[in-house]
């Protein structure tokens, strides 16, 4: 058979018993082996998600009919908005729910643009939002838009996994940059310029896992920096409207969106967590001009939109600021019984949790030659007490396994039971511990 090849190419076979190779010359010759089948793709081997094993292994156990307690997954415990529900019901009965443009509802995207406008005083054309899949769409089209395989791209530690596995997947190098108390999990200019060169840098504030939350000078130096290194900046705000103090500044606050001479900055945020909307797969990109045709025709291949539903709903969700904000004070209930439930039970060393809805723990005094590591630790609490967290290695692949995060997302009886059972396993083990 005759196939017009412009290059060489190989066609392989489902069942790997055949191999059929084109040549320069278009001809294409077949030959019986069975050592050609395929496996996964190298970029496929990255590492777990490992709060996701996490809850997979605590639904076993509850389909098994035992209790579990929840602080492993930051997810609300919460529903969306009385407000959402009632526009989602409402398009299921009267709309055919169809594809919309692959940059979002026009209405959605004005609804984003005004909610800068009010929250945060900042003008954001429509024209530079782009809605996506989730938090976790806008980091494929970011890093896909931003970087090519090869280019090096900072990553704090600890912080998001999925930021560093995603880099590994499209080939770019996830330069990883330790933070810690000394900074108050804060990036420093000195950390930045000791990595070397780079072609991005991603950060998180309010912080997973640390809850750490930037202060404007911590912005204007990261802005400087980019600027200086012509480095590209990724701005995850997606925990912002979950602080316990002061409101997180947002690094759009300290740029002029009208001017050419911005470094290249781009911006997340989704309706997870603000307004418990996790499962509905809905967030968005703030990004400059320049980027928007590349960032649209990405999406346009790849997901061709965003969920329909999510976002006809979603165009409803700032209207439910109290209904959110009424969250955001059970959450500074749960951290208050959280933070102290801990210091009763000896865990003294963790990360101010000044946004978000995580504490970040050191529990390397808990650990000994039967729970070597904090994976250990959370497999033994989740079998033995039937509490569920997350090893900090999900975290920080370097110094993770002495960390363990906890979420204080769920409803407050479940955070202090779980305190309590965590604090009656320490001391019943206490002479275990070296």
């Amino acid at each position: 058979m005759l196939v017009l090849a412009p290059a060489r190419c190989r066609i392989w076979i489902a069942s790997g018993a055949r191999r059929e190779e084109a040549g320069q010359n278009g001809v294409v010759s077949r030959r019986e082996s069975g050592q050609e089948r395929r496996g996964p793709s190298e970029r496929s081997a990255i590492e777990p998600f490992y709060v996701m094993e996490v809850m997979r292994a605590a639904a076993e156990r509850e389909a098994s009919g035992l209790e579990v307690l929840h602080l492993e997954v930051g997810q609300p415990s919460t529903s969306a908005p009385q407000v959402v529900l009632a526009a989602a019901a409402e398009a299921l009965a009267n709309n055919k729910l169809g594809y919309t443009e692959a940059l979002g509802l026009p209405e959605l995207r004005q609804a984003i643009s005004d909610w800068y406008a009010l929250e945060y005083k900042v003008i954001v054309p429509v024209e530079q939002i782009i809605v996506t899949t989730g938090a976790s769409g806008s980091c494929v089209l970011a890093f896909l838009t931003l970087w090519d395989p090869g280019a090096r791209v900072g990553v704090l530690e600890p912080g998001y996994p999925c930021y560093r596995n995603d880099l590994q997947t499209f080939g770019v190098q996830a330069v990883p940059i330790p933070v810690g108390p000394e900074s108050d999990y804060r990036p420093t200019r000195a950390q930045l310029d000791a990595v070397g060169h780079l072609d991005g840098l991603i950060i998180a504030s309010p912080s997973n896992p640390t809850g750490t939350v930037l202060r404007r000078s911590d912005l204007q130096m990261l802005l400087d920096w980019s600027s200086e290194a012509g480095a590209a900046l990724v701005v995850d705000e997606i925990y912002h409207g979950i602080t316990y103090d002061e409101p997180a500044v947002s690094v759009l606050e300290l740029m002029d969106q009208t001017a050419t001479s911005n470094p290249t900055v781009l911006v997340f945020n989704s309706f997870s967590k603000l307004f418990s909307m996790t499962g509905w797969r809905l967030g968005w990109i703030v990004a400059p001009r320049n980027l928007m045709t590349p960032l649209e025709r990405l999406a346009q291949n790849l997901t061709i939109a965003p969920p329909t539903l999510s976002q006809m709903a979603g165009t409803k969700a700032f209207q439910a600021v109290a209904e959110s904000q009424a969250n955001v004070e059970r959450y500074r209930i749960n951290r208050d019984l959280v933070i102290d439930g801990l210091r009763r039970a000896g865990i003294t060393a963790f990360a101010p949790p000044d946004g978000g809805f995580y504490v970040w723990c050191d529990v390397s005094h808990l650990l000994s030659s039967e729970i070597p590591d904090s994976k250990a630790l959370s497999t033994t609490w989740l079998d033995q007490i039937g509490v569920a967290v997350t090893p900090g290695i999900d975290f920080d692949p370097q110094r993770g396994h002495r960390f363990i995060r906890f979420s204080y997302a769920g409803e407050p009886h479940e955070m202090t039971e779980a305190m309590q059972r965590i604090t009656t396993w320490i001391q019943s083990t206490g002479d275990q511990i070296r």
